[in-house]
């Protein structure tokens, strides 16, 4: 298999169905090292499945939003981790193929190229002939290790004075790392921080923020593609969903597959599946899935939609948007919980999947685009008539 090769979404799902026995035998290895597994991301590229975001013209797939859903879904039905590296590393291509197509042909020149991204601008940058200088750090950049290029944020001097945010796309190889990622949930992605010092980085390869929020971006090349004339944050939000509905179709599984034979420790119940309460505790799982999954579709769908059209977004049909993810996150966390809590007391193993997906999903919900209320708030504001109180939507 070639990673350069431009093959069908359907071919690229069965590449990932066919990898998962690797993905999950190495999930665990991943979680203790802190980072994906080299075997696993060596197997994902070789795949194609770090190219679905990466333009045609490159060796690309340009996959839809709801056939990278699918794909990603698989690959986090495995390792939650190796799906949400996936997801930001498609994320970064989308961001790159923003850029000046020149600047593309140098990002895009390393096969299965895997590009970071760090959204919020805890940086400065300063003017310098020719570019800007850059110094600070940023947080939690999942995948750091296995990329090559990072999409970083700075705050840079604007046209009238004030400072504004300024992306850039910077070789990792220019950036140093400072590994504090010790955590319980996604351990396996290695979202440590990276450091610039005195960094430069040539005019052409920053853009403001304030275009790319407005969809003004300076391809030229991709300006016809549906994929790469959709809204940042709609497309970032749509990226991520598949790795929620990965962890959801994988704590159902798993608590099916344990379900035959096992008793409920301290009761007359020698099968716990004959219990009413795990009846209960099923259906509600797997019915909050379903809705889940409804909203889920549903984003990838109108994103898709309008993404082929060239529609516009409404401010309100943002705010919408992400009123969508967090239900669909609060949805899915809350049928892992119910699963979790259903599956005994030898689920707290770290053998057993079920306690991993817990706290991945637990790790997933508190991520700043991710969290329910926040979401929910926003799309109040929508309904109660109120502007945002964010950038991004």
């Amino acid at each position: 298999m070639s990673g350069n090769a431009i093959v069908s979404a359907d071919e690229l799902r069965k590449r990932a169905e066919d990898l998962v026995p690797l993905i999950e035998s190495k999930a665990p290895l991943s979680e203790q090292n802190r980072s994906l597994d080299g075997e696993v991301v060596e197997a994902l590229a070789e795949a194609g499945l770090f190219d679905m975001r990466r333009p045609e013209r490159y060796g690309g797939h340009e996959v839809s939003a709801r056939e990278m859903g699918e794909i990603l879904s698989v690959i986090s039905s495995a390792d939650a981790s190796a799906g949400w590296n996936t997801a930001v590393w498609a994320i970064g291509d989308w961001m790159a193929a923003a850029f000046p197509d020149h600047v593309q042909d140098e990002v895009f020149a390393t096969p299965a190229a895997r590009i970071c991204v760090a959204l919020s601008p805890t940086a400065v940058a300063t003017e310098a002939e020719g570019g800007l200088v850059v110094n600070g750090r940023w947080h939690f950049v999942s995948g750091a290790r296995h990329s090559h290029w990072q999409a970083i944020m700075a705050m840079a001097p604007a046209p009238d004075g004030s400072q504004w945010p300024v992306a850039a796309l910077v070789p990792m190889s220019d950036l140093k790392i400072d590994d504090d990622w010790n955590t319980s949930g996604f351990a396996g992605t290695g979202s440590v921080n990276t450091v610039a010092e005195n960094l430069f980085v040539p005019l052409e390869r920053t853009l403001p923020m304030a275009l790319v929020l407005q969809e003004q971006f300076a391809s030229e090349l991709n300006a016809a593609s549906p994929v790469f004339r959709t809204p940042m944050i709609p497309t970032g939000a749509a990226g991520f969903i598949g790795v929620a509905i990965g962890m959801g179709r994988a704590a159902l599984a798993e608590f099916r597959q344990s379900l035959p034979g096992r008793p409920i420790a301290f009761t007359d119940y020698t099968l716990q599946s004959a219990a009413p309460v795990t009846h209960f505790e099923i259906a509600e799982a797997a019915l909050k899935l379903e809705e889940a999954e409804y909203y889920a579709w549903k984003m990838a769908t109108v994103l898709d939609e309008k993404g082929t059209a060239g529609e516009a977004w409404t401010l309100e049909e943002r705010m919408h948007n992400r009123g969508r993810l967090g239900r669909l996150v609060r949805l899915v966390a809350e049928a892992v919980d119910v699963l979790a809590s259903a599956s005994g007391g030898s689920s707290i193993k770290l053998s057993k999947p079920i306690q991993r997906i817990r706290r991945d999903m637990q790790a997933f919900s508190l991520h700043g685009l991710m969290h329910p209320n926040t979401n929910f708030e926003l799309y109040g504001r929508s309904l109660c008539g109120l502007e945002p109180n964010t950038q991004y939507i």
